[in-house]
This record gives structure tokens, C-alpha cells and sequence, in this order.
């Protein structure tokens, strides 16, 4: 395995906070285990050469393979089930109620591989149901990572990916994929979800304002300063009355978020 000096690895934590939000500056080991194999399978003999070449060249496809490197994308179907609980229960009603004009506008902000925005497509056409065709309740779903878009518009998954989901779902949502227990989503539901690549750190500039943002376990590697610029857009790009969701495991500053603070994970535009 490689070793990383303190001028190389301030320049590259850096450079990734800079560029990308993500704070790794007490992730040296980390960034040695993941990156080194890498480093050595492209070519270079140290971490110095590998960093002047992503510095000078960032070329797309190795910055594409260095946050994959670096970021976990382990998510599943159905993943902390207390916020779809509220979403079906309370935001929805809410969203019949007041738009009049049957248009959904629903975000998921860092999406991995898909399990987060095909969940809320199968609620929503739960809720909804034979009047689901009635309303456009298309899904944004974006992610910075081409390799989680390209898996979230393949739509395979494992077992252990469909783990909460109850078995009826399971039959009314999912097929069987090429592979042996491997399933893939059903078109209705897979047609629902937009994907597109987006950079966090970059402006909001989508052509509707949000009614729902889901943000869950992507700020976990942001500092506060970046979480609290991101959820700044957040709420400039959110509807009034609208919601935004965090992972249960990430934390906002009351103080300093314009939303208001409804229960653990859960904000709202007032």
C-alpha cells in the first residue's frame, strides 16, 4: 500500500472539498485503503504524481472514479422507513390538498443507485392509485456519481437490496432480472423517475421550485459550513409549505436553518 505526505494529502482533501463538498480531512486512512490499489492500477508510483495529475488534468472519468472510490453508495428499498411513513401520511394529503394544478414536484437530492426515488415512486402510486394518471408525479433523482446513475437506470437489485419491502410489493413492483435473485423494477415505476447529474456545490436552477426534497445521508460528508450553504439553496428552491428530509444519522443547526424543525430529520418552509 501507498503513503500519502501531509503536503499531498492537504492538496488533495482540499481540492475535493473545493470542488465537490465532501470534507475528508480526517479521512487520511481512508483516502490511503481506497485510493492506493487505484493509483498503482493507473500507472503512478505515488500519491504526489496521481494528485498532480487530477489537479492539473481533471479529467472527468478520473474524478468519476476517485469519488467513487471515496463515497459509500450503500443504500436499499424502503431505507429508514419513518420518513416514507410521514410522506404517505401527512405530506401527501397536504400536496392533494393545495395543489390544485395536480403537478408534483419532488427531489431526490443524491440518489446512489435508485432505491430512494423508485420508493417514492411505488408510494406514490400506493396513494394515489387508479387516479395516479391524473397527476404528473415525476421524480427528480440526481446524483454527482455516473456509475450510481448508471446503476439506478439499469434497476437491478439483489435480495438484500428488497429486504423491507413486504412481499406484495415485491410481486406488484418488481421482476425477475437476468441473474439469479436479481429483480429489476417494473416500467410503470421505473418511467416515473427523471435521472440527471448534478453537482451539489452547483446553483439550484430547475425550472420548478421543490414541494419535497429528499437529502438523506449525503450530508454526512459535507462540514457545517457546506451543509449549511447547501440547505440555503435548498430552501430557496423549495415551494412554501415545503419539506426537506435528512438522513437520521446527519443533524442541522436549528439556529442557523431557515426551515423550521419539525421532528428528527424533518424541516419544513413556513
Amino acid at each position: 500500500m501507498l503513503t500519502i505526505n501531509d503536503k499531498d494529502f492537504e492538496r488533495l482533501y482540499k481540492f475535493i472539498h473545493q470542488n465537490y463538498g465532501i470534507d475528508l480531512s480526517k479521512k487520511r486512512q481512508l483516502i490511503v485503503g481506497r485510493l492506493s490499489n487505484t493509483i498503482l492500477s493507473m500507472g503512478f508510483g505515488s500519491f504526489q504524481e496521481y494528485v498532480d495529475h487530477l489537479i492539473k488534468n481533471k479529467k472527468p472519468e478520473d474524478l468519476e472514479l476517485m469519488l467513487n472510490k471515496l463515497t459509500t453508495n450503500y443504500t436499499f428499498f424502503m431505507r429508514e422507513g419513518a420518513h416514507f411513513e410521514y410522506f404517505t401520511n401527512t405530506i401527501l394529503p397536504w400536496l392533494v390538498e393545495t395543489k390544485k394544478d395536480k403537478v408534483l414536484s419532488i427531489w431526490s437530492a443524491g440518489c446512489s443507485s435508485g432505491e430512494e426515488p423508485y420508493t417514492i415512486s411505488m408510494l406514490l402510486k400506493e396513494f394515489f392509485g387508479a387516479k395516479a394518471s391524473m397527476w404528473d408525479t415525476r421524480v427528480l433523482a440526481t446524483d454527482i456519481s455516473q456509475n450510481a446513475l448508471h446503476a439506478a437506470t439499469n434497476a437491478v437489485y439483489d435480495e438484500d437490496s428488497l429486504k423491507e419491502l413486504t412481499p406484495a410489493w415485491k410481486k406488484k413492483y418488481f421482476t425477475p432480472a437476468g441473474e439469479p435473485g436479481t429483480y429489476t423494477v417494473t416500467p410503470e415505476i421505473k418511467s416515473n423517475v427523471i435521472f440527471r447529474t448534478f453537482n451539489l456545490m452547483d446553483p439550484i436552477k430547475f425550472r420548478l421550485k421543490f414541494d419535497v426534497i429528499f437529502c438523506r445521508n449525503v450530508m454526512i460528508y459535507f462540514d457545517q459550513a457546506t451543509k449549511e450553504a447547501l440547505v440555503n439553496r435548498f430552501y430557496n428552491a423549495t415551494n412554501p409549505g415545503g419539506y426537506l428530509l435528512i438522513g437520521h444519522s446527519e443533524n442541522l443547526s436549528k439556529t442557523a436553518t431557515p426551515y423550521q424543525y419539525l421532528m428528527p430529520a424533518t424541516y419544513r418552509k413556513v
